[in-house]
């Protein structure tokens, strides 16, 4: 039986839990608060509380792992560097020591592209982060792919916008309709279903995939084309767009998820549904 930690048991890791105890892995899942304890429990074999930065416990609980899932998350945005540079530097210091370990997953983000202007990306393209919390997280996935080596698989999943049960896309954008949003909503959005995302990663780590995957729906839908669709869908007021004000976002590319493709996986959902 494969040992495997999930290292931030959130929404995608609770997902990936139920998917590899569906196939006999032993799941170890990690959390930082307390009281998540007994409903993690129910979905893996053991639960550990732990902060990412802390390298004793980090190598106490991996020692006797094969495959470790990172999919950590920040609780607000001035909260990147204590969530993903303090965790990977934590395990850029303990993994060395852990000949056991030969296997990790990264959840990161299409955000380190930065702003492109809707051009398409792939692997390929050289990261360009907008911000500070993008540089961070380009930061950390070169600190986990830097433990790669022939005996252990360091695999970077950069993930579109994610939703799924409980995180439906008119869930995320009721808020916003009948509102008036600035720019001209041409923007492209890449977005990403959890139903996909756990089947990455178990597709990458049964093929023992190593470097960086995009994965993505097949096609960004601009923001105002996805928004019109939803709010048509769900017979919600039509968001209208300002083109005089400068759009706050500061990702624009449209993301290419053909390498993920062409490494045989095949998606659960391919393209973006409302």
């Amino acid at each position: 039986m494969t040992n495997a930690t999930i290292l931030g048991c959130g929404y995608v890791g609770k997902g990936v839990a139920k998917e590899w105890r569906s196939r006999d892995l032993h799941v170890t899942a990690t959390t930082t608060t307390p009281s998540r304890v007994s409903e993690l429990a129910a979905i893996a074999h053991h639960v550990e509380v732990l902060r990412g930065h802390d390298e004793a416990a980090l190598h106490r609980l991996l020692s006797q792992q094969e495959t470790l899932l990172v999919s950590i998350g920040a609780p607000a945005p001035d909260a990147y560097e204590a969530t993903y540079d303090h965790t990977t530097k934590a395990l850029a210091a303990v993994v060395p020591h852990l000949p056991n370990l030969t296997q990790i997953l990264y959840t990161s983000s299409y955000s380190v592209y930065g702003d492109r202007q809707g051009a398409w990306v792939t692997e390929d393209s050289p990261a360009q982060p907008a911000n500070r919390n993008g540089e961070i997280l380009l930061e950390a996935e070169n600190r986990l792919l830097a433990l790669a080596t022939e005996n252990r698989a360091v695999c970077i999943l950069r993930l579109g916008g994610i939703h799924g049960p409980n995180r439906e896309l008119v869930k995320i954008f009721r808020p916003v309709a009948g509102t008036t949003r600035p720019g001209t909503g041409e923007d492209a959005s890449n977005w990403i279903h959890l139903d996909d995302i756990v089947g990455a990663i178990e597709f990458a780590r049964q093929q023992s995939l190593s470097g960086l995957y995009n994965l993505v729906h097949d096609t960004p839908w601009t923001t105002r084309d996805l928004l019109d669709r939803l709010c048509d869908r769900h017979d919600l007021p039509k968001v209208s767009w300002n083109p005089s004000a400068s759009s706050n976002r500061p990702y624009n590319a449209r993301v290419s998820n053909q390498k993920l493709k062409a490494a045989g996986y095949s998606f659960i959902h391919p393209e973006l549904v409302v």
